[in-house]
């Protein structure tokens, strides 16, 4: 199927947008990362997040909206997230940024791994012959026994499979509850998480000066990526979008490098090359599948 001039100009548009706010979500954590701990960051960046969806549902008039039916779902989601996330903030203080970035795409190899686990789907041939190639690659990124081997390879890899299982709770969530509602709860619950994670030792850093703007980068890029991205796929179908993805780790590298000092390791780029080609196959077999249908 050809796709349309427009339709990939958008998704690229969206895409950029997605790709400058993974980017800046990832610098602000590693320069937040000398002050404050994940799990203030992840407090701080929740209170932005509880303002600007407030003011988007009073905006939108859609309060009515937010419910606590399914809350029990709604505290897996986030606490499987919050975990994933405070790993990603770690990792990004542990080891380089390119290296994060190829380890969090495996993401969607975890969802096909543990769909037929939580969800009862099937695991067909493409999917597992997938999964494989996108592990082969993880090898290639991570080389256990290489003198790069690491907590924070750990703990990147450890954030992919914890941002698998969002991703099929919010499969589930979806299906039985408003967008509006599953932000708000997003927001408020990681918020209350991060408090009582961040003051069990009754000692939280406060934002000084420098960490404000920083702490506000990420809370809004961090819904912006996010938005970006559910435009991006609602314009152009996954086989397009994906691609435009995969631009956010060479983005990542040269930003590491400039502000950094990282090396462009071409160890963690041809395995991440390795894990995205894991990955669109398993597009590519989703979208003929669906076309047969």
């Amino acid at each position: 199927m050809q796709h349309k001039p427009a339709e990939i100009g958008k998704a690229a548009l969206w895409m950029t947008g997605a790709i400058a706010s993974f980017s800046s979500m990832a610098v602000a954590g590693r320069e937040l990362g000398a002050v404050h701990d994940t799990f203030e960051i992840m407090m701080y960046r929740s209170f932005v997040g509880i303002i600007v969806v407030s003011l988007i549902l009073s905006v939108r008039g859609i309060w009515h909206q937010v419910s606590t039916d399914h809350f029990g779902l709604h505290v897996l989601r986030n606490t499987v997230h919050f975990t994933g996330q405070n790993l990603w903030f770690f990792a990004l203080t542990a080891i380089p940024l390119a290296q994060v970035f190829a380890l969090e795409f495996t993401q969607p190899l975890w969802v096909i791994v543990l769909s037929p686990l939580l969800l009862g789907e099937r695991l067909t041939p493409v999917r597992l012959l997938a999964a494989m190639i996108g592990f082969a690659g993880i090898l290639i990124v991570a080389r256990p026994g290489a003198a790069t081997l690491s907590i924070g390879v750990g703990a990147a890899a450890l954030a992919a499979i914890f941002f698998a299982l969002t991703t099929i709770s919010t499969k589930k969530l979806t299906q039985i509850a408003p967008i509006a509602c599953i932000m708000f709860w997003l927001t408020v619950m990681q918020a209350v998480f991060g408090l009582v994670a961040a003051g069990w030792d009754w000692q939280i850093q406060a934002p000084t000066a420098e960490t404000l703007p920083w702490l506000v980068l990420v809370g809004f890029a961090g819904l912006l990526a996010h938005f970006c991205i559910t435009n991006a796929l609602s314009v152009a179908p996954a086989t397009v979008v994906v691609p435009f993805d995969f631009a956010r780790l060479p983005t990542i590298a040269v930003i590491g490098m400039i502000l950094y000092g990282e090396p462009l390791d071409m160890w963690v780029l041809l395995g991440a090359a390795v894990i995205f080609g894991g990955n669109y196959l398993n597009i590519l077999a989703e979208r003929r599948k669906n076309r047969v249908a």
